[in-house]
């Protein structure tokens, strides 16, 4: 099963003609999650042509905002749509009394149901998938997202094929993706005789920060990695802000073995160069991409 990511905002703190401030969805079977909900982020859902009442959950990194200040359009949005999910909506310390300053500031005519978590490691855990929050290093509280797949026990159709088991018979696929054996013409056979497992995915989000440890642990083995890249390559200047540069960000990535990179929040300043950034990015890790808004990258 692919993981879907639309980047809905990829701009910094003043969003351009081009770039929306940060918000980026990631779609996984039933689960539509919104890492951060800049201002106009409802809009985007709708440029984008996606239905934003399909959100089951919003991790915010932290509350500066260019990350939040959408939160309270699109509370509204749902509720005049019928939301009839109850919003699950996780943040570093300080989220619940945040969320709860929304409600009052911005008295809606109609609320939706919500669940507000402050989190720090695993926090989510199915069958299927796991997020866990890592905090990094920035001017706020502010929790970095990994987001793994769990590993899947599939079924090998070329050796069913010799087997001549049919692929319709439910019981028997059932039993071997449980790991048990099966009976074929009173004779047993393991499960691992017909099956293969399946390496997990794992995405990880890094949204302002400072060059620290913790952003290469959570980027560590990723699949793709998506983190900021606030300023060129003046580390000064990224110090005094706590961001990171584009040359910092790839070398995260190639210091964490990551396979694929995309660089986001990307300042004004940079509104027309993108293959600058890209080229710095390039001479330290290759398979790298400048996100724009509506990008779409499967894994």
């Amino acid at each position: 099963m692919s993981i879907k990511i639309t980047f809905l905002g990829t701009s910094t703190t003043v969003p351009t003609a081009e770039r929306n401030h940060t918000a980026i969805l990631l779609k996984y079977k039933s689960e539509n999650i919104l890492i951060d909900c800049g201002e106009g982020t409802q809009r985007q859902f709708r440029k984008a042509k996606i239905n934003p009442c399909k959100l089951t959950k919003i991790l915010i990194t932290h509350w500066h905002g260019d990350h939040v200040l959408g939160l309270p359009g699109l509370f509204q949005t749902l509720a005049f749509n019928n939301y009839k999910k109850t919003l699950e909506i996780y943040g570093p310390t300080g989220t619940k009394k945040f969320i709860k300053e929304v409600f009052k500031v911005f008295v809606p005519k109609k609320k939706i149901k919500i669940k507000v978590q402050e989190v720090k490691g695993k926090f989510i855990k199915t069958k299927d998938f796991q997020i866990t929050a890592i905090p990094l290093q920035h001017s706020s509280p502010v929790n970095g997202y990994m987001f793994e797949e769990k590993p899947k026990l599939r079924i090998d159709k070329d050796k069913l094929k010799k087997l001549k088991i049919n692929p319709k018979d439910k019981k028997k696929l059932s039993q071997l993706t449980k790991g048990k054996p099966i009976k074929i013409n009173g004779k047993t056979i393991k499960a691992k005789n017909l099956t293969y497992r399946q390496a997990s995915k794992k995405i990880s989000f890094i949204l302002d920060t400072k060059i620290c440890k913790n952003a290469e642990k959570l980027a560590r083995n990723s699949d793709l990695a998506i983190i900021e890249a606030t300023i060129d390559d003046d580390s000064k200047l990224a110090s005094k802000y706590k961001h990171l540069t584009v040359k910092q960000a790839a070398k995260i990535a190639k210091q964490a073995k990551v396979k694929k990179l995309i660089l986001t929040h990307i300042s004004q300043r940079y509104e027309h160069k993108s293959k600058h950034l890209e080229k710095i990015a390039k001479k330290v890790f290759k398979n790298v991409k400048i996100a724009k808004d509506f990008d779409v990258v499967e894994v």
